[in-house]
């Protein structure tokens, strides 16, 4: 996700990032290095050498920090970077359990009933066009069962 703007505001005491999805905002709370009363932000900027996919900010008394969106987007709940994450992770184990068992992957693609390059696709940690429900039909092919665990927010 592109930033087309940020903004910091001290009153608020958090950044303002605009994208063309929408607007978030990311407190000081959530920082490393925070500002403080002697040491303010000086600047911040859509950081070019991220690809505009994080910001840079820039301390009065020298130093600076800088802000991935994927931080932003964890923070603010985004529903479809959540969705990305539990994929990715869900991927990862199936990789390692494929890679752990001494079945083909083809046998895999047929107990499945799909297409080989259906299969690959589902092994791809960078395809996000597969679903939960896929990933947990592959996970138990493979003997690994998926078990949902709710936590409290931290």
């Amino acid at each position: 996700m592109k930033i087309k703007k940020v903004h910091y505001n001290n009153r608020k005491k958090s950044f303002e990032i605009e994208t063309k999805e929408g607007k978030f905002e990311y407190p000081y709370s959530r920082l490393l290095v925070k500002p403080t009363f002697a040491n303010k932000i000086k600047s911040v900027f859509v950081d070019q050498e991220l690809g505009r996919e994080g910001f840079t900010y820039t301390f009065e008394k020298g130093g600076e920090q800088t802000i991935l969106m994927d931080q932003v987007l964890e923070y603010n709940g985004d529903t479809d970077y959540l969705k990305n994450m539990l994929l990715y992770k869900l991927t990862v184990k199936a990789q390692k359990a494929l890679h752990s068992k001494k079945i083909s992957k083809r046998e895999l693609a047929r107990r499945l009933g799909t297409s080989p390059t259906h299969l690959y696709r589902l092994l791809d940690q960078t395809f996000y066009g597969k679903t939960i429900d896929q990933m947990v039909k592959l996970l138990s092919m493979l003997d690994c069962p998926v078990d949902v665990v709710f936590k409290k927010a931290a």
